[in-house]
């Protein structure tokens, strides 16, 4: 499945900017956004799935992808999940949920992307590219350097893999992150506690879809 990677937003309970998380969703929906990830890492499981189900319902046609937790994508019917490094092997995510689920994994190195067997994801998330308040985080940010070498290595295994960067990205930092070869990028906070979010993901797609056209990939 083609992923459409540009105005890709991260929502959470923790980082909602005090909306429910079903009208955030709606919201960014309106706004442009092309891909929601949800992320919850305190709720139970039945407290996540029920969250869940009513994002996929408030979506729309925007695809949902599940942080971590394939149970709870399998649970719902969404379109796929979204895997860290350390959490489910890409193996096991893509024989769980079948040849047709949309499967990121987050990526932050070159060697990482040499060691990944590409076959078996859609698309990566790279980075952190910037800092980020929204998540704990033990690595430091690679920067749109160290993101564009990771791109790169993709890249020579399998021309056009689809990449994303990843953390601390706003309308006003994304150029620099597609112009160094991503395809679009993952945003948490310059949406979810934006004063008006549609406006903020609209501006966001704006200057995604200006740097894709400067660099001849629209």
């Amino acid at each position: 499945m083609r992923v459409d990677l540009r105005a890709y937003a991260i929502v959470d309970p923790e980082v909602s900017g005090g909306h429910e998380l079903p009208d955030l969703c709606r919201i960014l929906a309106a706004g442009g956004a092309t891909l929601v990830q949800l992320r919850d890492k305190l709720s139970d499981t039945r407290v996540f799935v029920e969250r869940a189900r009513a994002v996929k319902a408030a979506l729309g046609k925007v695809p949902l992808l599940i942080n971590d937790r394939v149970d709870v994508a399998l649970a719902v019917g969404c379109e796929g999940v979204h895997i860290g490094w350390d959490d489910m092997a890409p193996a096991d995510a893509r024989r769980l949920l079948g040849p047709d689920a949309i499967i990121g994994l987050t990526i932050n190195s070159p060697e990482r992307a040499d060691a990944t067997d590409l076959s078996l994801i859609d698309y990566a998330g790279i980075g952190g590219v910037y800092g980020t308040t929204s998540k704990q985080t033990k690595n430091k940010p690679i920067g749109v350097d160290g993101m564009a070498r990771t791109i790169a290595a993709l890249r020579r295994r399998k021309p056009g893999f689809l990449a994303c960067g990843i953390a601390g990205i706003n309308a006003s930092n994304a150029a620099p992150v597609i112009e160094a070869g991503a395809d679009g990028v993952s945003v948490i906070s310059a949406l979810s506690m934006a004063k008006d979010p549609a406006a903020a993901a609209r501006e966001l797609l704006r200057a995604v879809d200006a740097a894709l056209a400067k660099r001849g990939a629209r």
